[in-house]
């Protein structure tokens, strides 16, 4: 909380202002400044010095607002200014319920603000006073998208937030930025959320420090991979063992050492492969007999014919007695 000398008198009543230098040496304790008023950046030391000059010239125009408890809501500068003015202050008090909200209205519309800097002073008195962005956006005639845009630099770069805050740094440039930061974040908590649902047991070793989570996340990938190549293992065993095979299953050779999971995994694929494109072979042939099964019907109508001889007696001997059994068989 930032502070500023306090002055040797503050009271509701208007004070006559003072050319007195010993006020700028008083000893009294700091003025105390409510957070919602500290978020507004003090003006630059030459606004300082001109305000100063103005003063001291044609007087304090408007009171310093303090709360009830010598609080300042409204005028660091102007406090600051009557300090180098060698000019006594006048102060008076607020007496309304809703401090925060005056101070917003008092500052917000300063001349010296930008736009961006108008949106985060908004954003951060939001932050500590727990008032939603629209309704202050309603109130005090804000661009909800500029204010969500500072919102959103508060959150996922507070650094940048402080630096628009007082005018070091454009609100687009620092959104953009922020924007990049939440999407990270966004990746780095769907990864965290997919660790802590499949491997607890990782989740747990990030969360205790001895892995970062891009490194569990590998070992996780890892436990899948093998995983994977174990169930593809299993199903080429299985089907090895339908289709009739009495060879030893693949998985058992690995857990005895006989071969790695690496080389079970390399001949698992093999014969997957080899059986899908034994199947797809069997398929056609079998469907170019039945596309020409209306011959063998012809022929297994006369099998004693001189038409059936000529033809079963020109075929390769294989194609002759497949010939001859399906004809008898029909």
């Amino acid at each position: 909380m930032t502070a500023i000398r306090q002055p040797s008198a503050h009271t509701t009543e208007l004070h006559p202002q003072s050319a007195d230098p010993t006020a700028a040496d008083s000893k009294e304790p700091a003025l105390k400044i409510h957070p919602a008023a500290d978020i507004f950046p003090m003006l630059s030391e030459d606004e300082l010095l001109d305000l100063a000059e103005s003063i001291k010239n044609e007087g304090l125009r408007k009171a310093i607002v303090v709360d009830s408890d010598g609080v300042l809501l409204d005028g660091r500068n102007r406090l600051a200014a009557c300090e180098i003015a060698s000019v006594e202050p006048r102060f008076t008090t607020y007496t309304g319920d809703n401090p925060r909200a005056f101070i917003l209205s008092s500052n917000v519309y300063r001349r010296h603000l930008s736009k961006g800097q108008q949106a985060m002073i908004t954003a951060m008195a939001c932050s500590v006073s727990g008032h939603s962005l629209r309704d202050l956006a309603k109130t005090h005639s804000l661009s909800r998208t500029r204010l969500s845009a500072a919102n959103i630099v508060l959150t996922y770069s507070p650094e940048l937030a402080e630096q628009v805050r007082v005018g070091a740094y454009p609100l687009d440039a620092a959104y953009d930025i922020a924007r990049e930061n939440k999407a990270k974040a966004a990746a780095f908590q769907e990864k965290r959320d997919r660790l802590s649902e499949r491997a607890p047991d990782l989740a747990q070793l990030v969360t205790e420090g001895h892995l970062t989570l891009d490194e569990a996340i590998a070992t996780l990938e890892e436990r899948q991979e093998d995983n994977r190549i174990r169930n593809q293992i299993a199903d080429a065993d299985e089907l090895h063992l339908a289709d009739g095979h009495t060879t030893p299953p693949l998985a058992q050779l690995a857990e005895q050492g006989d071969i790695t999971w690496h080389q079970a995994h390399q001949r698992a694929e093999e014969f997957l492969a080899h059986r899908q494109e034994a199947i797809h072979c069997a398929r056609q042939a079998m469907e170019r007999i039945a596309e020409n099964w209306g011959v063998v019907r012809d022929l297994a109508a006369r099998p004693d014919s001189a038409y059936a001889r000529e033809i079963v007696e020109a075929l390769p001997p294989e194609a002759r007695t497949l010939a001859q059994r399906l004809i008898r068989l029909d």
